[in-house]
């Protein structure tokens, strides 16, 4: 098998950690098998072989589901648009759900438990377990203390609460697993990770260097983005959707604190800041504008670099909700956007 892994038989199993190791519970012919969900906070589910959990299940889709670990301490499970769907407690799940201790996963023929018991520091202040832990937790949220240059991208599924209206739940939640699935390889493809799934939406992040970023990595997040579009308008012709499917983004470059948060085995390097909150409204800022793009001041000025000018990018004034003065944003259609990313590819060749 290709995960980690604790056979338990009726002997107890001792454990040495000090915190209660997150994991699942699968029942097989020989006993039960603990799938421990440590060393990193993203572990995908299928038949295929590059997985983290490989489940011999012809029901099960070749990449059928992940679970992520979340800075807040939060799974989440997601479905990666399996052909028979995941479930939670017998309900399918189309988003991104919350798991929580003693859920019962379904995938195919194959069913798992949800285990993260709560955290038991004890009764006693001074015990050494105690103790042990706390320090821990204290090493892996110190090294969130690094400043970084980074550019957030945030992309959302425009018109998702009525595409839930009006399509079979079983095509919505393989629709909508399909695309995070493709999104996460669009992505990792230009160079980055995706730091967060939230429901009908996705947050990725670059880092850049200490001090500033040079004009090839603009120009892939911008090329991230367009594949993106192109990838969500394609699946209009895979699912009987009953409109186009369309995306709305914001893009924005600052400084940030990154680095792994979280505790015990389980780090999440992530960032956290205004730049990250200003990219999210400046993604909700297009709805006001009427365009499909918003970036920041700053992006403009790196992607300004590469002869996106106000001729691409259009400026204007927003209200983003939580700031208190009115901001500048840069705001294009994807049809500008591509005609420009064009006509970069046709200069460079």
């Amino acid at each position: 098998m290709l995960y980690r892994e604790e056979l338990i038989f009726s002997q107890s199993v001792v454990t040495t950690t000090t915190q209660p190791t997150p994991h699942l519970l699968l029942r097989t012919d020989s006993g039960y098998r603990r799938l421990l969900l440590t060393g990193g906070n993203c572990w995908t589910i299928g038949r295929s072989e590059d997985n983290n959990f490989v489940l011999p299940d012809r029901w099960i889709s070749r990449n059928h589901a992940m679970l992520q670990y979340m800075e807040s301490g939060e799974f989440y499970l997601i479905d990666l648009g399996s052909r028979n769907g995941s479930f939670v407690n017998s309900r399918r799940v189309s988003i991104p759900v919350t798991l929580h201790n003693g859920d019962r996963l379904t995938f195919g023929q194959t069913e798992l438990e949800f285990y993260c018991p709560p955290i038991n520091h004890g009764d006693n202040d001074n015990d050494d377990n105690s103790s042990g832990f706390e320090s821990k937790e204290f090493t892996a949220t110190a090294t969130l203390h690094v400043r970084r240059l980074i550019s957030v991208l945030v992309v959302d599924i425009r018109n998702f609460t009525v595409l839930t209206r009006q399509l079979d739940e079983k095509i919505l939640s393989e629709m909508i697993g399909t695309w995070f699935r493709h999104a996460g390889d669009i992505i990792r493809e230009y160079g980055s990770w995706v730091d967060k799934y939230i429901g009908d939406a996705v947050m990725a992040v670059w880092i850049h260097g200490a001090e500033e970023t040079d004009s090839d990595e603009m120009l892939k997040i911008l090329q991230a983005l367009d594949a993106m579009h192109k990838m969500t308008s394609d699946l209009y012709n895979l699912y009987p959707l009953p409109f186009p499917l369309r995306i709305g983004a914001g893009i924005n470059t600052g400084y940030a604190m990154v680095g792994n948060t979280g505790s015990g085995d389980r780090p999440d390097y992530t960032a956290l800041g205004d730049t990250v909150n200003a990219a999210f409204r400046l993604e909700t800022s297009t709805k006001q504008i009427g365009k499909d793009v918003a970036v920041g001041k700053t992006t403009f000025q790196y992607l300004s670099s590469l002869g996106a000018d106000s001729t691409v990018f259009g400026q204007y004034t927003v209200n983003l909700r939580g700031y208190d003065a009115p901001a500048l944003a840069y705001a294009c259609s994807f049809d500008d956007l591509d005609a420009f990313l064009q006509q970069k590819k046709m200069g460079s060749s």
